[in-house]
């Protein structure tokens, strides 16, 4: 799973699937904290919210990993028509590289631009100089197209420990897990996906997709309308944590 193009789907089918179930099984060991927990603990600070205080209401924070890609401006599209802001955990190589107008859309249409690394390698098996040129290539990337550099960073496979969260607070940055996914990266129908992101998600929900696969996008206009049909109100991961603000080397997850 270290090259997004020619291995990727092969090696999310096998690896992906039970990636994060291992990590938190005792294989590593690190901290998680919940979006409520953070809203409470900033809770005197001034409100930071935008248009949605995710302590009075139902919200839910739609995310994509391993982009831009060719199916993004149709996802833009549909988030655009939708009024649906989403957080983008983008891909440096063949990714970013190859598409820096969409980054640069994604970010003027208000969406929040994160950080899946450089090229994809697994942090929890690298050295510490790569961890670090995975987490600044892709920054250094976003600041130049955007003016913003990211501080939030989802590890490829969601592979972490504390010693990465370390080197992440070195660099800015908080890492950002997932309480629902579709396994979409296995393809399987986009009726199916929709069936499993409604099925999953509840109050503070992180919704893990990706863009890269041909029958994820046509699945979000379904989950979007019946979520929201269901009372949720979309918002980027940091909406989701306001009043907090994303903290350097914490790992957020519901």
């Amino acid at each position: 799973m270290m090259k997004i193009r020619t291995g990727f789907r092969a090696a999310a089918t096998l690896v992906a699937a039970g990636a994060l179930s291992a990590t938190l099984s005792g294989c590593t060991q690190y901290d998680t904290t919940k979006p409520s927990a953070a809203r409470a603990a900033d809770a005197k600070a001034a409100a930071r919210f935008g248009t949605v205080d995710c302590r009075k209401v139902k919200c839910v924070a739609l995310t994509f990993d391993a982009g831009p890609s060719e199916n993004s401006p149709r996802l833009l599209d549909i988030l655009k028509q939708k009024q649906v802001p989403a957080t983008f955990f983008l891909l440096g190589k063949n990714h970013i590289a190859k598409h820096p107008d969409l980054v640069k859309r994604m970010a003027r249409e208000g969406h929040e631009i994160a950080s899946h690394t450089w090229d994809h390698q697994i942090l929890t098996d690298i050295s510490d100089d790569q961890v670090r040129a995975e987490f600044r290539r892709t920054d250094d990337a976003v600041e130049r197209l955007t003016g913003k550099r990211p501080t939030l960073m989802r590890p490829p496979q969601g592979r972490t420990n504390d010693h990465v969260s370390a080197l992440a607070k070195q660099e800015g940055l908080a890492q950002v897990l997932w309480d629902v996914t579709t396994k979409d990266y296995t393809v399987p129908p986009s009726r199916t996906i929709t069936e499993r992101a409604v099925r999953q998600t509840h109050r503070d929900s992180i919704i893990l997709l990706h863009d890269i696969y041909k029958n994820t996008v046509p699945a979000v206009p379904e989950v979007i309308d019946r979520l929201k049909a269901k009372g949720y109100v979309f918002v980027t991961v940091p909406q989701l944590i306001a009043p907090g603000k994303p903290v350097p080397g914490k790992i957020y997850k519901p």
